[in-house]
């Protein structure tokens, strides 16, 4: 193991150390600066003997002559255990609870271990996550990658850390007509929040302790005063930990990543001290793979009991969908689930856009065994239903309600009442997949029977309220 006085450069939170012998792309590296404080890094880029070096916690103050490095021979690793469980981590996987060091079965590289295409199980069954928006019309489905895209100002993060209280995985039901319960014991969440401030750190923590959701979660909290270098590895290190308690564990895990958009904001400022050539706004050109690394390590691996969901939140610039990160992260998804302004300033919470939403895997985890027989079918006519109410709303504003015909007001009724029964929810108000069918059944009772024509006429004798007018 060599130590080396031979940096030439420093720009940012990069080192160019020249004269270097064997060293390889991810390495690991101890750097120590002459007020003999040390900081860790990783090598970005090796040309002949000369190393790029990315330091985890900033070079502020480093004087090129007087910098040590040494190179670890290996890749930045998480120590993992079952223990994790409960414990509060910062960016880089130390503790930051006033808890002691987790003593680890064993030592991950936090890059992982690339899937093969061919090992990878569809994703299946469905995760209830307590929110009738979601799991009524977009549900969530074990191995998925269904990210929420939000913006500036509204609640993404309240609705980050009721999905990750709320959500768990149901149990298959040999009947029809009969929901699953609860999986108790194998269902886990790691909670990966990037850039964040420290009331929002502290807002996080709150509401996992208050509500015992602590003890089947993992956090990792890199703050906004953190360096922004040390938001690259955070969701790498969450990764991890998903990864060992998913195939090592059998559990299913939930990973929670927010906000992505600090995490690319990251990347950014890295490239640029790299000098590289930009892409769309500045970003790097590797956006697209970047974001990849990390989002297909989700999924279900054959053979293995457990399974990794993602749900990563990021909030728009401008509330502008064609911008290059949720741009990006749609094309390699499974869907996404979209967050609506004017819904907040109306004070409906959750504030999702139902109609732009999209689970493009939700007819994987519903139905017969898995929610009910009937969820598909009312789901469509939620949609539909809800999609006309709005179309007659807009007609009314140009021509006025006495153009509208008996139909169209009976729709547009109904999407009023779709908006503050069915959306509107409390932010500590967990409904069960049951009761969000139910929900959605009274509200099918508002229209006229001959408009469920997206429903087989089974389901409507069976499941439509009683003593109605439809």
């Amino acid at each position: 193991m060599r130590e080396y006085m031979t940096t030439r450069d420093i720009v940012g939170p990069l080192l160019l150390i020249e004269s270097v012998v064997d060293v390889t792309y991810g390495e690991l590296v101890e750097l120590e600066y002459p007020d003999g404080t040390r900081s860790l890094g990783n090598v970005l880029e090796v040309n002949g003997d000369v190393a790029l070096v990315q330091a985890f916690e900033g070079t502020r103050g480093a004087n090129p002559s007087q910098t040590k490095a040494k190179f670890l021979g290996r890749s930045l690793e998480l120590g993992v255990s079952r223990d994790m469980l409960g414990r509060v981590f910062d960016g880089l996987g130390r503790p930051n609870d006033d808890g002691p060091e987790i003593i680890a079965d064993k030592r991950l590289s936090i890059q992982g271990s690339p899937i093969n295409p061919t090992a990878r199980d569809f994703p299946d069954d469905f995760i209830q996550t307590g929110v009738s928006a979601i799991d009524g019309l977009n549900p969530l489905v074990r191995g998925q990658k269904l990210p929420i895209f939000s913006g500036s100002g509204l609640p993404h993060n309240e609705l980050a850390a009721q999905i990750a209280r709320q959500a768990a995985v149901l149990a298959r039901s040999a009947k029809a007509d009969v929901v699953g319960d609860k999986l108790e014991g194998e269902f886990a969440v790691v909670f990966a929040a990037m850039g964040i401030t420290f009331e929002d750190a502290d807002f996080f923590t709150q509401e996992f302790r208050t509500t015992s959701a602590i003890e089947r979660a993992v956090l990792f909290l890199n703050l906004a005063d953190d360096p922004a270098v040390e938001r690259i590895a955070t969701p790498r290190m969450a990764l991890t930990a998903a990864e060992y308690l998913a195939y090592e564990c059998d559990m299913h895990v939930l990973v929670i990543l927010t906000d992505m958009t600090y995490y690319c904001e990251a990347l950014r400022e890295v490239s640029a001290a790299r000098k590289e050539v930009p892409g769309r706004r500045g970003y790097p050109g590797y956006l697209y793979t970047d974001l990849a690394s990390l989002y297909e390590r989700a999924g279900r691996v054959k053979g293995r009991a457990g399974s990794i969901t993602q749900v990563p939140i990021l909030s728009m610039p401008d509330d502008d969908k064609t911008h290059p990160i949720p741009d990006l992260t749609g094309y390699i998804t499974e869907g996404q689930i979209i967050l609506d302004r004017n819904l907040h300033r109306r004070g409906i919470y959750p504030p999702v856009a139902v109609l732009p939403s999209l689970s493009r895997l939700k007819q994987k985890g519903i139905g017969a065994g898995k929610t009910r027989e009937d969820h598909a079918d009312l789901s469509n006519q939620l949609f539909g239903s809800y999609a006309r109410g709005l179309q007659a709303k807009e007609l009314a504003v140009i021509l006025g309600e006495a153009a509208l015909s008996d139909d169209d007001k009976a729709f547009v009724a109904f999407a009023d009442a779709f908006e503050d029964r069915f959306i509107r929810q409390g932010k500590h108000e967990e409904r069960s997949v049951a009761e969000t069918l139910a929900l959605g059944w009274e509200l099918a009772a508002l229209l006229p029977r001959s408009e469920l024509k997206r429903i087989k006429d089974e389901y409507v004798e069976k499941y439509l309220p009683t003593g109605t007018d439809a």
